[in-house]
């Protein structure tokens, strides 16, 4: 009887610790969809000073788009992406559905379907990868490759921007 009372004590424990796992790990990729979350907002809002909190000062960005039927990349640091945030004119909104979100340790990525609209009409559609690294102040974008795409876009289950 002993044996079994032991055995079933270290299965629950078993049990509630994977438990905490999975809830911390559901904490942990909602805290990266909301960081991911707040650098469209950044964008929206055009505020350059929160899109530098949540941007590693390294961080690189790429865009892949079509270009006379050949890929062609763009690239820049976090510099000209927040020099040209805080210069912009036009009101940018950028949406994201359905996102994966792959944690390890310090590490995520999110992988998510886009649309992008640029004063209240369509601009394109893409896929976003974010690639994020937890720092003491919690998650930061390390990079972001994004597609660039003006046709055949399907429509979004957003809805039309509102």
């Amino acid at each position: 009887m002993r044996k079994e009372t032991t055995a079933a004590a270290a299965a629950m424990l078993f049990l509630t610790i994977g438990v905490g796992s999975a809830a911390q790990k559901e904490d942990e990729k909602s805290a990266v969809l909301a960081t991911v979350q707040q650098f469209f907002d950044t964008m929206t809002s055009r505020d350059v000073e929160g899109a530098r909190r949540i941007l590693m000062p390294e961080a690189r960005m790429l865009s892949v788009r079509d270009q006379n039927g050949q890929s062609a990349v763009r690239t820049s640091a976090v510099e000209g992406y927040l020099k040209g945030l805080g210069e912009g004119k036009q009101t940018n909104r950028e949406r994201m559905w359905d996102p994966d979100v792959r944690l390890h340790g310090g590490i995520a990525s999110v992988w998510t379907p886009y649309d992008f609209w640029a004063d209240g009409k369509f601009s394109h559609c893409g896929i976003d990868i974010f690639d994020l690294v937890k720092t003491p102040e919690g998650w930061r974008i390390a990079a972001v490759t994004y597609t660039v795409e003006r046709t055949g876009c399907a429509p979004s289950p957003l809805g039309p921007l509102k």
